[in-house]
């Protein structure tokens, strides 16, 4: 009866609009407070006490967090112009530089479904307008996106690393190589498909507008080196990464770019 109950309060949290963490985490403390003698003091301390050994965990949020300011912020726009800038002149250009993208963004965000939607909602568009279909399009983006699971910091390598116990420094360290080898590999399929099909390619346009885009991006991708290298530089832990991580997006976001105004 308990359990009908906790699962028709869920649903019926769902059903009104909470988003699915509320729902989870408030038909649960309710279910408690009604049919235990748990106090909320208790379900808090318990929900503290979890976190004890597991505090790699608490980099999760702030990756996400940090992928959040990026995507609103103007960084994914600015990595595509740069990723064009470099590969768009070649045969399915627009593709490759979509993967090259994804790659880029992943090294920043950590999460797949972050890199999907920054990325996708612009490339999808530009690759469907240019000629490419639509369901090549999507498959090239989606299948790029998951290069954020390899490519460090990757929120699942965090999320095993803590799991099993095992370093989360030498879990991102193992990703590298994996992760750059897929992404070229793609490339390369997607550059032999393109001579098959005769798929468009771009413009060269020059050095300058790979400089010029380089520096533009280069604040968003300096996020790789604070990561990385304070990682294994030994200034920061993953955890303290990740929040030095989500600071810096969130002040090149605001005041830097300009392209997303302070949070109220």
């Amino acid at each position: 009866m308990e359990v009908v109950l906790l699962f028709t309060t869920v649903i019926g949290l769902l059903l009104i609009g909470v988003p699915i963490a509320v729902s989870l985490g408030m038909s649960s403390v309710i279910f408690l407070l009604a049919f235990s003698d748990s106090s909320l003091a208790s379900v808090a301390q318990t929900l503290f006490g979890a976190f004890e050994g597991h505090y790699t965990l608490l980099a999760i949020p702030f990756f996400i967090l940090a992928s959040s300011f990026m995507t609103t912020g103007g960084v994914a726009q600015r990595i595509i112009r740069f990723s064009i800038a470099c590969v768009g002149h070649l045969p399915g250009g627009l593709a490759i530089a979509g993967v090259f993208a994804c790659m880029l963004f992943a090294a920043l965000s950590g999460s797949s479904p972050a890199t999907v939607v920054a990325i996708g909602t612009i490339v999808i568009g530009g690759m469907v307008q240019v000629g490419y279909s639509k369901d090549f399009a999507a498959g090239v983006i989606c299948n790029a996106g998951t290069l954020g699971i390899l490519i460090p910091p990757s929120i699942v390598m965090v999320v095993y690393a803590a799991s099993v116990e095992v370093s989360v420094g030498r879990m991102f360290l193992a990703g590298v190589i994996p992760g750059l080898l897929a992404g070229f590999m793609l490339m390369t399929t997607i550059y032999v498909m393109a001579k098959i099909k005769n798929l468009p390619k771009g413009e060269w346009q020059g050095w300058g507008e790979i400089l010029a885009s380089g520096r533009e991006a280069g604040w968003g991708l300096f996020l790789i080196v604070i990561i990385l290298g304070g990682i294994y530089g030994g200034i920061f832990t993953p955890t303290e990464a990740a929040a030095v991580a989500a600071v810096y997006a969130f002040f090149i976001a605001n005041f830097i770019y300009k392209d997303m105004g302070p949070l109220v």
